[in-house]
């Protein structure tokens, strides 16, 4: 996942990587957890982020994301995965998505 932090207004300052992935992580848990009709733990405890501090790597980064799929072999390319995301990228600190 690649996100932008949003401002908290109440705290006037930029939500944190943690209480960004605590929100993603419980309510993903939730609806895997009400789909597989169980309960328990979905995810590990450390999650394996890395915050990017500026624009320099951030095509290399949206393709590592993408090309997940197919390095676990789910699919042959990224497009046939369901489940990728199909907007065209632009990034506003660079001129193009390189492939």
């Amino acid at each position: 996942m690649i996100l932008t932090p949003l401002v908290n207004p109440e705290a006037m300052e930029v939500y944190s990587l943690a209480d960004i992935m605590d929100a993603v992580k419980g309510a993903s848990a939730h609806k895997v957890n009400k789909a597989l009709k169980r309960k328990g733990r979905v995810w590990q405890a450390e999650s394996f982020d890395h915050v990017l501090r500026s624009s320099e790597n951030l095509d290399a980064k949206i393709i590592y994301v993408l090309e997940n799929p197919v390095r676990r072999g789910l699919v042959g390319e990224r497009a046939e995965y369901p489940w990728i995301w199909k907007k065209q990228f632009v990034n506003a600190f660079a001129p193009t998505l390189k492939s």
